[in-house]
């Protein structure tokens, strides 16, 4: 079976164009249930550098589908075995204003677009620099 990924390396994800928020906001949770943009920000946000891109919207699967521990391996397996959608169709990356590096080991970390460190990296030689995806068509 084929395996896909999401991660990056050495990349470094800008928000969208059409990105409403001027900021990076930490996104709301609206009910009881947390939403993707919840579970991707406090897993990136608490632990940056610790996790890859496929770690995180793994665990938005897992949490989304109540999986349990013992099931992780075999539905991890499965849920990579077709290609799904980066961080560049986050609603961090799109909606909340926050820009996603990848570290050479394809481990990531938040950068909210107003800050320092977010135009150093848009900026950065060294990195592959992409456009989160738009929302709307133009």
């Amino acid at each position: 079976m084929k395996v896909h990924t999401t991660n990056y390396q050495n990349t470094f994800i800008e928000v969208a164009e059409d990105c409403p928020a001027s900021n990076g906001e930490i996104p709301q949770q609206k009910s009881d249930k947390k939403t993707v943009a919840n579970i991707e920000f406090d897993m990136i946000s608490k632990n940056p550098y610790k996790y890859s891109s496929d770690d995180v919207l793994f665990q938005v699967f897992a949490d989304k589908n109540d999986l349990t521990q013992s099931e992780y391996e075999k539905s991890r397996e499965q849920f990579f075995s077709k290609g799904q959608a980066c961080f560049r169709a986050s609603p961090l990356t799109k909606r909340y204003g926050w820009g996603i590096h990848n570290d050479e080991n394809g481990k990531i970390a938040l950068y909210g677009m107003e800050t320092p460190e977010y135009q150093k990296l848009s900026k950065d030689k060294n990195l592959k620099v992409v456009k989160a995806m738009r929302t709307s068509r133009k």
